[in-house]
């Protein structure tokens, strides 16, 4: 089964649904610190608005994501994403209010779709037989990087050539349309409550808690990538403006790991498929902490945003293993905010190392970090597999392009860094 398979009219309305409600979610940060940038310390300001929106994401998106039902699941993603257009549209129509009514509204809109992702990406599984499943993520993923790659630009070009709020103006335009458009897609996807054996949905989540741990181990060294680049470029004597055509690269090599994950089937058991391109990832974060020469940098850049966008498709899968279908939505989710956790964290630990050491020391320091979260995880995890194993045969699945899911890779990364 081939991508053009996936070309129908379903998944077609489901890939404009989704862009409509992605887009403001990637133009937000950005768009939040050109709102009050010609206010007196306006940078600080937006930066202070961008961190509200963040926290509201990571808290929204697991207290959300677990009340989420598939039965009717349309209906709360639907409030949820009407929720963030309001909040949105109240950023862009009041521009001039008070900071703490903005920081309010910010928070709102971070919260409020924020278990969207989780529903969406559940709902695509139910539009493509199961031997499709694994292509349907892909698209999914490269769908994100398209979106990804687009939203600054945009967002940068609305901002100064109509109005610093213009853009909040579009993403709540956006995710309004997104609210509509919910009505071409299916009201929710089957799935059975007694799949979960007496369990509640939190015990259940809490179980998966290593793929959540190697989530955020993953995006530690996405976070070191992207916030200590600039810095890294300086110490090379390389000019700061060539940060942004790197990134470019990292999103496109993303963009091209997960079509490639997607093709084939790969050996190996997705723990172990995630661990192998997690040490490939860490890898090429080292080249860019020890490589003098900017050649070196960008290949590293590109060749890991390839690997990263396969240990989100692990990761995801793996999460889809251990997860049953009723709490799987849910289970994006969490998965969301804990990476979206991973990268604030290192985020913060890089910016604390640069104070008082060389950027090439804060990234080795912060792959170490990233070693030993995933070491952890990797342990406990293994110990999970084989405790299941041992009550019975751990259940694979199966598709015709091979063991494959995905993410949404960098999403809440590029929020943190903008």
């Amino acid at each position: 089964m081939s991508y053009r398979s996936l070309l129908t009219r379903p998944v077609l309305a489901w890939c404009a649904v989704s862009a409509a409600a992605r887009v403001p979610v990637a133009m937000a940060p950005l768009a939040l610190v050109f709102l009050v940038r010609e206010r007196p310390g306006g940078y600080s300001l937006g930066a202070v608005l961008a961190a509200c929106y963040v926290v509201g994401e990571i808290a929204g998106a697991p207290l959300l994501g677990a009340r989420l039902r598939p039965e009717r699941a349309r209906r709360q993603l639907a409030g949820g994403l009407a929720g963030g257009a309001a909040a949105f549209t109240g950023l862009g129509l009041p521009h001039g209010a008070h900071p703490v009514l903005l920081g309010a509204l910010a928070c709102v809109a971070g919260a409020a779709p924020a278990a969207a992702g989780g529903g969406m990406r559940a709902l695509l599984t139910a539009l493509v037989p199961p031997g499709a499943v694994t292509r349907a993520m892909s698209l999914e993923s490269m769908l994100g990087s398209g979106v990804w790659a687009a939203a600054p630009a945009a967002t940068t070009g609305l901002a100064l050539g109509a109005a610093p709020y213009a853009p909040m103006l579009l993403a709540g335009g956006l995710m309004a349309a997104s609210v509509a458009g919910l009505w071409l897609l299916p009201g929710g996807w089957a799935a059975d409550d007694t799949d979960r054996g007496g369990a509640s949905v939190t015990r259940l989540l809490a179980r998966a808690w290593p793929v959540y741990l190697l989530g955020a181990a993953s995006m530690t060294l996405l976070a070191l990538a992207e916030l200590v680049l600039p810095a890294l470029l300086e110490q090379r004597g390389v000019a700061v403006g060539w940060a942004g055509p790197l990134l470019v690269g990292y999103a496109l090599g993303m963009g091209v790991g997960a079509f490639l994950y997607g093709l084939r089937p790969w050996p190996g058991r997705l723990p172990v498929q995630g661990l192998v391109l997690l040490a490939g990832v860490t890898g090429c974060v080292l080249v860019l902490a020890l490589a003098p020469s900017p050649a070196a940098v960008a290949a590293g850049l590109l060749v890991g945003g390839v690997l990263q966008a396969g240990v989100s498709l692990s990761r995801n899968l793996t999460l889809r293993q251990v997860l049953p279908p009723s709490v799987l939505a849910a289970g994006f989710s969490v998965m969301y905010a804990s990476v979206g956790a991973g990268y604030a964290v290192t985020g913060a630990l890089a910016g604390g190392l640069l104070r008082v050491a060389a950027p090439s020391t804060a990234i080795l320091a912060g792959v170490g970090l990233t070693v030993l979260v995933a070491g952890v995880a990797a342990v406990a995890e293994h110990r999970t597999y084989r405790a299941a194993a041992s009550s019975g045969p751990v259940q694979e699945p199966v598709s015709e392009a091979g063991p494959a899911d995905s993410a949404d890779p960098g999403a809440v990364a590029r929020k943190v860094r903008r």
